[in-house]
């Protein structure tokens, strides 16, 4: 008999294997709507946003800030969170936000079980499955909407039926470390904004975990890995997202690039989500500052 955790790894190498492409993804599910059985909707859009946060709550609050402080137009925007009780700063944050009355803003708190949490798919499945916007963008709590970024986005939607689009350029901060200004100003309640000077533009190549957009016939036909049971089985840690990878194979397609301003992210070394011990954790942030500062070199990460 297998022990349930080696059985757990050995499906997550499996599946891990198969959306590299080694596997036809017919063969796990059935293929998205095709574009002519998709809506082009053109004029007002709807757009549901979707992010995770377990004691991630200082990024949470510039996300959420972003959009008090920059809200949109052109369109109607959804912010769902997922969270869980126990998760006591996190749900502070969401009851002072709740307060905040933004135009254009639905504020959408999701509470799920612990273990449900953990498995970032699970979430991302409900809320693809039980959408009702006309395209939703799937996101991480450490990601910001600033100035021009959703009504360009708007504009940048009108009439496509893509399955799936990303914006071209993001905004990103250096690695920072858990006593970094930014990270501290999050820690308490309250609207946060940031500063400009800390972010370089970073080119996507194609759509990533925090950097998918997908149209909502799409996202209500498919869920999100519904069908690859590991990614859709509650957990006793938060788990790596390699369900992102999994969705964009089984939508057959990394993305289209879209014009999107006013995107930013803050990186920072510590994963504070992931079930590790001192050491390990130690070893994960030299490892991540080292793939940093490579990456940074081979892009030719500029300022913007």
């Amino acid at each position: 008999m297998i022990p349930t955790a080696w059985r757990r790894q050995l499906q997550s190498w499996f599946l891990r294997f198969a959306a590299g492409g080694w596997l036809p993804a017919r063969w796990f599910a059935a293929p998205p709507p095709p574009p002519a059985a998709r809506a082009a909707r053109e004029g007002p859009l709807t757009l549901e946003i979707v992010s995770h946060c377990w004691n991630y709550s200082h990024f949470l609050a510039y996300q959420l800030s972003s959009l008090v402080q920059f809200p949109p137009e052109r369109l109607a925007v959804t912010m769902t969170v997922f969270h869980a009780p126990e998760d006591t700063r996190t749900r502070a944050l969401l009851d002072y936000f709740s307060a905040q009355r933004v135009p254009g803003v639905t504020w959408n708190w999701r509470e799920l079980p612990r273990e449900q949490l953990f498995r970032r798919g699970i979430g991302r499945n409900l809320a693809a499955q039980q959408t009702d916007a006309d395209w939703i963008w799937f996101t991480d709590c450490d990601v910001m909407f600033r100035a021009g970024c959703l009504d360009a986005l708007a504009q940048a939607l009108q009439g496509r039926r893509d399955a799936l689009l990303f914006p071209r350029e993001e905004r990103i901060t250096p690695l920072l470390a858990e006593d970094d200004p930014m990270l501290v100003r999050g820690a308490e309640p309250r609207l946060v904004d940031i500063d400009d000077s800390q972010f370089a533009i970073k080119t996507l190549k194609r759509a990533t975990g925090p950097m998918q957009i997908t149209h909502g016939d799409v996202a209500r036909a498919c869920g999100y890995c519904p069908t690859l049971r590991l990614y859709q089985t509650p957990a006793d840690h938060f788990c790596k997202a390699y369900e992102d990878r999994a969705f964009r194979w089984l939508l057959g397609t990394g993305g289209s690039g879209i014009d999107v301003p006013g995107v930013y992210r803050i990186r920072h070394v510590f994963k504070g989500r992931y079930r590790e011990d001192r050491a390990s954790s130690r070893l994960r942030g030299a490892i991540r500052r080292a793939k940093s500062w490579l990456g940074e070199r081979l892009a030719g990460r500029r300022r913007p």
